[in-house]
């Protein structure tokens, strides 16, 4: 979560990223306003695939790692402390599926900005 919230500046400062890159008025003919457009739209684009990927590899790992503790769970029904490892792992889960539905927003509103 930590790694995410600091992959998200660019998003939560957009505002002011388009504020000091595009030039005003007085400062059109010497800033390519197009070219810096190009550039923030890259870089929100290489931002959003990045985070993206990242989840969606934390969410396969750890639905791994559910898998496997819930078959171990199966075989030892009686294992407390393998079932508290599950319902962890299980948590997780569940905390890095809504990290989808966060970061859906995050862009949308970022889109909607830019």
């Amino acid at each position: 979560q930590e790694l995410l919230r600091v992959m998200r500046t660019i998003d939560d400062r957009i505002v002011h990223e388009l504020n000091t890159t595009i030039p005003t008025a007085s400062f059109v003919g010497k800033v390519d306003a197009g070219e810096t457009c190009k550039e923030l739209y890259q870089s929100l684009m290489d931002a959003h695939t990045s985070r993206e990927r990242i989840i969606k590899n934390c969410i396969a790992q750890t639905s791994s790692v559910v898998k496997t503790l819930r078959e171990e769970r199966e075989k030892a029904q009686d294992d407390v402390a393998l079932l508290k490892q599950l319902r962890k792992e299980q948590t997780k889960l569940k905390l890095m599926q809504s990290e989808l539905n966060v970061e859906e927003v995050v862009n949308d509103r970022s889109w909607k900005v830019l």
